[in-house]
């Protein structure tokens, strides 16, 4: 008994060791990253930028492909022949007449025929006679060998390695395109982050202040000092923050979640920011004062749409080339064999090489070449049009994008003296309430106004990185190449 008593024991202690180590297996990895860091690792992680990466790759060995049509092609291959028929042939020389098979004398021939009896007829016309024809050819015929052939003159073909060309920069300024929009979705959940732990402090704040004040109230009423109606307001007030302190921790995991899945890493990570909103204040007005919009020749669109058009004009180019004419120097070694009976038997293999050039000249096609070039001009003239306004919208964007930034720095300004008054109000509130010459609402209106301008600030510091963020992107300037070693 007192060994299942032990047994028992020593069982329930190792379930509970068990129950604890898989506690501590499952508890998620904290990762304290800086906003740089978590570019980087988006860089490198995001499935996103390897496809774009892998893209590029591919359209590279395309262009190789395009190469290798320049390059000599080699085959080998045979072909074997089985005679059910044979051919016959029949022969008419000069001077022998009819005796080489009358399929097409002289005159005496036709009147010698006219003459013949019907056997003879029968003979003439290949009855198996002395003037029937002759059968050609064996039962078996056998060929193997190489065959080559080199362009030599292929202007189409050349043409066309200026447009591969031109799809690997597209390519790479596709995934220069999907960093750029990758480096602002990150910047973006990150000031998202930071505003939703800003915003989760200033509510607990609150909370914390309300539920203080109902400690005070029930330790009043319970002295008799204070009424029932101040303590059940008092325990209102903390039930009315407590939604929204549950709305800025769904936020946090929210913006926490959305962050790990633009980087490219397990969603069970918790990643834990390195700074807040209001240390980007000290640089605000700074930054924004050397803030220059430059050229919009970065912008991706811009860039897409230019390469686009370059690719237009290599096709126009191999329209046009469709006029030259081509020349190929082919070339074939083979080995040939026949024979009669089993097709197994005989083989008498016999080698033959042929070298030579072949000229294809383009002269009328019903007009289909000279209706593609017209198409290609077409579309090449609609992207210079394309461009033109593209460039406007862009400028434009590039203009609002200033002057919200402009707009987000005064209101930081702002929301910054709002804050300080707020607070310079609520403890005056706070003493005045602790003496008796201010009530409960009068507190707790203070304590909400505080709560509100403390939100509108981080609100506004928020507002500004988005739109600094917005404005990087449309300029297509953000510096990629300091990112590459921070994600080692």
């Amino acid at each position: 008994m007192k060994y299942s008593i032990v047994a028992s024991g020593m069982s329930l202690l190792g379930l509970c060791f068990a129950f604890s180590v898989s506690a501590q297996d499952l508890q998620p990895d904290t990762l304290s990253l800086s906003l740089d860091r978590c570019i980087a690792i988006a860089l490198s992680e995001n499935p996103t930028v390897k496809v774009a990466d892998m893209e590029v790759t591919r359209v590279d060995y395309a262009k190789k492909e395009t190469i290798g049509q320049l390059l000599p092609t080699v085959n080998f291959g045979g072909n074997y022949n089985r005679m059910i028929a044979k051919q016959v042939a029949y022969m008419n020389m000069d001077g022998f007449g009819s005796m080489m098979g009358g399929a097409g004398g002289d005159a005496s021939d036709e009147g010698a025929a006219d003459n013949a009896t019907p056997a003879s007829r029968a003979d003439a016309s290949g009855g198996g006679g002395k003037n029937s024809g002759i059968k050609m050819g064996l039962d078996n015929s056998y060929q193997v060998g190489f065959n080559a052939s080199l362009p030599l003159i292929a202007p189409q073909l050349w043409a066309s390695l200026k447009l591969s060309d031109s799809q690997i920069l597209q390519n790479v300024e596709a995934a220069r395109a999907s960093r750029l929009s990758l480096v602002n979705q990150i910047k973006s959940a990150y000031y998202t982050l930071l505003l939703a732990v800003d915003s989760h402090k200033v509510i607990q704040e609150s909370y914390d202040n309300a539920v203080f004040n109902h400690k005070i109230y029930e330790k009043k009423f319970q002295v008799g000092t204070a009424s029932e109606y101040e303590v059940l307001r008092s325990a209102v007030q903390v039930k009315n923050v407590e939604p929204e302190l549950l709305q800025a921790e769904i936020a946090i995991k929210q913006a926490r979640l959305q962050l790990a899945i633009l980087m490219g890493i397990d969603a069970s990570n918790v990643v834990e920011a390195t700074t807040s909103l209001a240390d980007y204040e000290e640089d605000m007005y700074e930054n924004t004062l050397k803030l220059e919009t430059g050229s919009i020749e970065g912008n991706t669109d811009l860039r897409t749409l230019d390469l686009q058009t370059r690719s237009l004009r290599n096709a126009l180019s191999i329209q046009k080339m469709s006029w030259f004419p081509t020349l190929a120097l082919t070339a074939s070694y083979n080995w040939t064999s026949s024979s009669n009976g089993n097709p197994l038997r005989n083989f008498r293999w016999d080698p033959y090489s042929v070298v030579g050039l072949s000229l294809n000249f383009p002269i009328f096609e019903g007009g289909q070449r000279y209706h593609k070039i017209k198409q290609a001009r077409i579309q090449v003239e609609e992207m210079s049009w394309q461009r033109e306004n593209l460039e406007r919208s862009i400028k434009m964007q590039v203009d609002l994008a200033v002057d919200n930034i402009q707009k987000n720095v005064r209101q930081i300004s702002s929301s910054s003296e709002s804050v300080a008054q707020a607070v310079k109000a609520h403890e005056i509130m706070e003493k005045s309430f602790e003496i008796g010459a201010a009530s409960y609402l009068d507190l707790r209106d203070s304590e909400l106004a505080l709560t509100q301008a403390r939100l509108a600030y981080y609100q506004s510091i928020y507002n500004y990185l988005v739109a600094n963020s917005e404005l990087e992107l449309l300029l297509g300037n953000a510096d990629l190449e300091k990112y590459s070693n921070l994600a080692e």
